[in-house]
Parts: structure tokens; sequence; C-alpha cells
């Protein structure tokens, strides 16, 4: 069978056709809700629904406006049992109090004689990033959820082995392309993310910064987002600077959101701290020359910069400032 390309991107789900924007995977994920009866009940009880679920008389309406109230992404009707509004995000970004107000004020969600009524957020979000950067909980006594891609994907490749053949053929296509959408870690992103590393050790430990790197193949730091100019999403590669010039650059193999170090590093002493990325590091690379730090890159900086630019740039200077020309 022949590979089937849009532009570089290699086609291998029937969803992919439809794109990768936030509309585009809403109509992915309603078809597949609309056509896999076995997926929209698990989906229904990963939510704890317990009204009756009968599937024959379920409507899902995509898209659907109301005046001053905007579109929703979708929404999953089953009268007088459950009225659920969805609305799907790329990345890690959640929607305003102001549109889940409008969503919780529409004549329609309002006047449902469901007995369970719900607003779900879809996003690529894992739930220590959740906890600390969306605190909604319910809008107008209306219960709202934040459920990521990646467990939509689970839920999905779960319910495979229990349906039609015919739907089993069309989740298959689906998490394929969750997998594809989702960028808890950008695959085709060069981009690095470029950290200065101390010569000194973490407050009261005993390994310091250099060797978790450099013998534990692992860096950590908060979950960003907010304050202190972290990454809100873990970046593909991560380089590290010291002695006034470019170490090494990694690939970020795994990453996990931990609380305590002492389950990680057996230098560090008993803390409870805020969440924190975890990142597992793959083999350092190195420039075939020396990359200088730069005049304007100093003390604790942190930058991005394009991988290729980051290896054949004099200084890591130049590398950002090409880097934001590109963009």
């Amino acid at each position: 069978m022949a590979d089937l390309y849009i532009f570089n991107d290699k086609i291998e789900s029937i969803f992919q056709l439809l794109g990768q924007k936030e509309n585009d995977i809403s109509y992915s994920v309603g078809y597949a809700f609309g056509n896999c009866k076995t997926f929209l009940q698990k989906f229904l009880q990963h939510l704890k629904i317990k009204t009756p679920y009968e599937p024959d008389k379920i409507k899902i309406r995509l898209q659907a406006h109301e005046k001053d109230k905007g579109f929703t992404d979708f929404e999953i009707i089953q009268d007088n049992e459950f009225h659920i509004i969805i609305e799907a995000k790329r990345g890690w970004v959640f929607p305003t109090k102001d549109q889940l107000d409008k969503y919780a004020t529409r004549p329609t969600f309002v006047s449902s004689t469901a007995k369970d009524k719900r607003i779900v957020i879809f996003n690529e979000s894992i739930p220590a990033y959740t906890k600390t950067h969306f605190g909604i909980k319910d809008i107008r006594k209306i219960p709202v959820e934040v459920i990521s891609w990646n467990d939509l994907e689970k839920i999905s490749s779960s319910s495979k082995s229990i349906g039609r053949d015919a739907e089993n053929r069309l989740l298959k296509e689906l998490s394929i392309y969750l997998n594809k959408i989702s960028s808890m870690q950008k695959i085709d992103s060069n981009m690095v993310y470029v950290v200065s590393l101390g010569s000194g050790t973490p407050d009261k430990w005993t390994i310091s910064w250099q060797d978790i790197v450099n013998n534990h193949s692992k860096y950590f730091h908060p979950v960003g987002g907010s304050k202190g100019g972290w990454p809100a999403e873990p970046p593909n590669y991560i380089a590290f600077r010291y002695n006034g010039k470019l170490q090494s650059i990694h690939h970020i193999d795994k990453y996990e959101v931990f609380t305590d170090p002492t389950l990680h590093f057996t230098g560090a002493p008993k803390q409870t701290w805020s969440p924190h990325y975890l990142y597992h590091l793959g083999a350092a690379m190195r420039p075939a020359h020396e990359v200088k730090a730069g005049k304007k890159i100093v003390r604790s900086m942190r930058v991005w910069s394009a991988l290729d630019l980051l290896l054949t740039s004099k200084t890591i200077q130049d590398a950002r400032d090409e880097t934001q020309k590109r963009k």
C-alpha cells in the first residue's frame, strides 16, 4: 500500500484529513462517539454518569450556536437524563471563567430537564498542572471537569477489545490521531530550552546540580505556566550551560511530576514541594565546536533556541537571536 502524505506529514489515520485545529479534533471525537457505542459508554462511565445509558436516544451536537452565548464544541444529550457540554482545547490551555459562565447560562442548557448536567474540558494538561493552574470545580453549581487527550485516548483504546469490528477499526484510527495531536511532548518540535547549571547543590542536598545532570541523567524544575518563567509544557529538548559555555543538549526521553524528591534522589532531604517536572535525559549531544554563552546570556537566564542553530552558532546568544528572527 502506498504511503500518503499531506506536505511532509504522513497520513496514518483518516481523522488526520480533517486537520488538527480544535474544531477538527471536536469533529473527530464527536464522530467516534456517535459511531462507537462502547467508546461513548466508557466515556460516560469515566464521568460517573449514573443515569441510564440508552445509545439510541443520545444526541451529539457539534458547534451548537445560541445568540450571545457563542458556540459549543459539542454536546452529548440524552433527554431527561444527562446533558454534557464539552470544550476542546489544543495545548495546556483552559477556558476562562467568563466562557464557562456563557455555557452554564445557555438557554437550552438551563431549560434542559436532564438530571445530570456537566461541563467537560478536553486539553493536554496533566492532573498536577490542572490542580495548580485551574481552580474551577463548578460554575453556577454545574460541575466542571478536565480530561486530558491522553486519558481520552486510553478510554478509546480500552474500548477496542469489546466493540464490533467496524467500531474497533474506527477507534484504532482515533487513537493514532489523538496520539499525533497530543503535544505533551511535541515530537516534531526542535526547540531547545537552555538553562544554567550552578556548581553548588540544591538546598541541603548532598549531590550537585551538575551531578544531577551528568551522573544521574535527570533534571527538574517547578511545573510552570505562571510566575517563575518555567515552561508549562515539558520541552522536547533541554540544554545546559555553565563555565560560560554550552555543555550538552539532551532529548527528554520521558518526564513525570513529583512532590517528594527523596523518591528519586538518595542525596535529597525529606521535603514536600509544589509539583515539579522530573526529566529523564537522553544521551548528551555536543556541538563540534565551542559554543560560548554570549555577552547578553548572563547569570541564571533561560532561553529558547532551535536545535540546529544551537549546534551551529558561535554563541547561545546568536542561536537565540536567530531563532527569534525565524519566528
